[in-house]
């Protein structure tokens, strides 16, 4: 395998204060709007996009939430070994907000299909954006595209993209991965 390192340290750190300032600049005050992180790695996203939010804006209510998206999946029945489910973790209503939906990569946009169909359980909202924090420009199977969108990566079906976590990584870091034939 060859790696080669897309973001990390102060330009990982960047590129999220950036995505930070394109929400309050659709978004305003968020008084209206809810940030949902897709389980298992766009929690940490959220999370970190919040958290920022919060540090800009002290005196505004952000508030974020988890998804998971197991049962939603249309791959659900057929893989080999049984799916083990995330937990879901949404203490607000969505019904009438705007949803910024985030997840570490985009790629196919299956995961995205499947968490708007799992968002729907939990009301109708206003207006549902898509943040993610690489979007694989090629190989999409449904027509689903980001508005907020870190960096852009072009790449083929056998490479593969690693966003790591300061969390639980101990690192922020996004690789590419080629096999080397």
């Amino acid at each position: 395998m060859q790696n080669l390192t897309l973001l990390d340290g102060q330009k990982f750190q960047i590129t999220i204060q950036r995505l930070c300032r394109q929400l309050i600049e659709n978004h305003n005050d968020f008084s209206g709007s809810v940030l949902i992180g897709i389980q298992p790695r766009g929690i940490y996203l959220a999370r970190r996009v919040a958290n920022e939010l919060r540090k800009i804006l002290p005196d505004k209510i952000i508030q974020q939430g988890d998804m998971d998206i197991t049962f939603y999946r249309d791959d659900f029945r057929r893989r080999d070994s049984p799916l083990i489910p995330s937990q879901t973790n949404l203490d607000f209503i969505i019904e009438g907000k705007k949803v910024i939906m985030m997840d570490d990569v985009l790629w196919t946009g299956r995961t995205i299909r499947a968490a708007m169909e799992a968002m729907l359980a939990f009301g109708r909202p206003e207006k549902v954006e898509l943040l993610a924090l690489v979007d694989r420009r090629y190989s999409r199977h449904l027509p689903i595209a980001a508005d907020y969108v870190g960096i852009e990566v072009d790449s083929i079906a056998s490479q593969k993209v690693v966003v790591s976590w300061k969390e639980t990584d101990g690192e922020d870091k996004i690789v590419l991965l080629s096999d080397v034939k």
